[in-house]
């Protein structure tokens, strides 16, 4: 279980160059070096059983998340070398390796699934990095870009189950209950950078992915700007996810909405744009439909809701992880569903809970538009 997630982040660590480990290239994040040690330092501190912390398991203990313009002030020269760091990672793994062979099964799973949103991290960390600073990798070939029709579905009333009903799952997704949701229209593909173009050219601000050459609009893709690709879904943020609902006459899909119309018919089958498949997205009407219809439920891009991060009822911290969603329960934070290229298959499951601030600009979150 963990050495799955072990090879998911060992991976990503080797595109980034040793001159290039102290790099921030998100202002509001940690370096990436942190993130050599984080992983390894958050293992240790789960499972170890008593003794004292050392100085690089407090170092690498915590990440953060500012909001947008209020990054950290530390130097390369506040971090440990990295000779220290990787001896640290080497000498932490070995004692998680004999740590875990008590540990329980749902430490396990913590130190899994932690690791696997870690990836995610780093790929849209990743992302910012300049292409120089990285090295390269190849997508598959990408499939034809079919053009997509705007079409709408109607959802008929009835029940949305969230969250889980067995097996391991965060403090966030209990308890299972149903709600139950109206009627209401959705639009079967997520929306493209075609559709929103048309709102740009209405003076709306660009999407963080775009950059304006003299030849028009580009979009910056993990290793190569490219012109824009019109069938891709536009990622976004929160904020500019609502403000194109509104310019449709439409709006973002409650969490319940997004149960009901992604998992009230029948789940997407796999083979969607996710679990480390690709670097960039494909095209919204790549990949079969699920029961309802609707393309791409459940890969390709998170899709952002109109629902704040709250607990659900009877919600009870993890003991041992007090601050994992509690810290966020703030109304600062809006529910993510779906998965994107970057997201590891198991964390796509229909209980999980994303979440991140209304003008985070770097997620891989796209949006649905949805209506009465």
């Amino acid at each position: 279980m963990l050495e799955q997630s072990r090879e998911a982040t060992d991976d990503l660590f080797r595109l980034i160059p040793d001159e290039a480990m102290y790099d921030r290239p998100i202002a509001e994040r940690h370096r990436l070096v942190f993130y050599v040690g984080h992983v390894e330092a958050f293992d240790w501190n789960l499972l170890r059983s008593g003794g004292q912390a050392s100085e690089l398991d407090r170092l690498f203990a915590f990440g953060i998340d500012p909001e947008v313009g209020c990054g950290p002030s530390d130097t390369p020269a506040d971090w440990p070398c990295l000779k220290q760091t990787r001896r640290y990672v080497a000498e932490t793994r070995e004692l998680v390796d004999r740590a875990s062979a008590s540990a329980t099964e749902q430490m396990l799973h913590v130190a899994a699934e932690h690791r696997l949103m870690h990836a995610e991290t780093v790929a849209y960390l990743l992302h910012q990095q300049p292409y120089g600073r990285k090295l390269r990798c190849e997508d598959p070939p990408a499939c034809d870009a079919a053009r997509h029709a705007a079409a709408r579905i109607e959802i008929p009333a009835g029940i949305a189950r969230l969250g889980c009903g067995g097996g391991f799952g965060w403090d966030n997704e209990f308890a299972v209950h149903e709600a139950p949701v109206p009627q209401f229209q959705v639009s079967r593909y997520k929306v493209t950078n075609g559709d929103y173009l048309a709102f740009l050219r209405e003076g709306a601000a660009p999407p963080p992915f775009w950059v304006q050459r003299d030849d028009g609009w580009m979009v910056r893709g993990m290793f190569d700007e490219m012109p824009l690709p019109f069938e891709w879904p536009v990622y976004v943020t929160h904020d500019q996810a609502s403000a194109y609902a509104a310019w449709k006459g439409m709006r973002l899909p409650s969490e319940a909405e997004f149960h009901r119309y992604a998992y009230g018919a029948a789940q997407e089958p796999d083979g969607g744009n996710l679990d480390f498949r690709r670097w960039n997205p494909v095209p919204v009407t790549a990949g079969p439909a699920n029961g309802f219809g609707l393309s791409q439920t459940a890969s390709n891009g998170w899709e952002w809701t109109s629902t704040a991060f709250g607990p659900f009822e009877g919600f009870r911290a993890f003991p041992f992880y007090p601050g994992y969603s509690a810290d966020f329960f703030d109304g600062q934070h809006f529910v993510l569903k779906g998965a994107s290229p970057r997201t590891a298959h198991k964390l796509a499951r229909p209980s999980f809970r994303n979440w991140f601030r209304r003008d985070y600009p770097y997620m891989h979150a796209t949006l649905r538009l949805v209506g009465e």
